[in-house]
């Protein structure tokens, strides 16, 4: 792809994202073309509808999460800061939004690949954190990731919210 049509579908991607956080899902393609400074044919050609936009959204979202996860992992630091890390950058996406526009209908196969590998990932930290001790046993990795995933893929999610506290507060193992 040139240079100059990058720039273009990063800037369309952007202006999305900030359109959608700030409006909801009734922006218009008119909207987020103009938004990027650019005309709707332009828009078009990099997303033919607004799920394509959506999934693109979603992938890069799905991407940057796993590869910060897997860089964090990396280090040598307790599994349930990592954990904790995770949290906090989930609430920094927009899987919420994301999860309400790309709702209905099947989901490519590019993102239930990545969804995949980040579930994955997640499973084995919970997994790591459970053998350090700082994550209850009695729930299992699929468990814990998908009671995280409820916490962070809501309207308004942060990583200090009381849901969000509450939530952390109920998987930390108790000695």
């Amino acid at each position: 792809m040139r240079a100059d049509a990058r720039r273009n579908r990063e800037r369309i991607v952007a202006s999305a994202l900030d359109l959608f956080a700030a409006r909801g899902c009734a922006v218009s393609m008119d909207d987020i073309a103009r938004a990027a400074g650019l005309g709707v044919g332009t828009l078009y050609r990099h997303f033919p509808d607004r799920r394509a936009l959506v999934e693109e959204i979603a992938v890069s979202a799905l991407v940057r999460f796993r590869d910060r996860i897997a860089e964090v992992r990396e280090r040598d630091v307790p599994r349930w800061d990592v954990l904790a890390l995770a949290v906090e950058h989930c609430a920094g996406e927009p899987f919420a939004l994301i999860k309400s526009l790309a709702g209905d209908g099947p989901a490519p196969p590019e993102r239930l690949e990545i969804q995949a590998e980040v579930d994955s990932l997640l499973e084995k930290l919970a997994a790591e954190a459970q053998e350090e001790g700082a994550v209850r046993s009695d729930i299992g990795p699929a468990e814990v990731v998908e009671i995280i995933s409820m916490a962070v893929c809501r309207p308004g999610a942060r990583a200090g919210d009381p849901v969000t506290r509450v939530v952390l507060d109920g998987l930390r193992a108790r000695p």
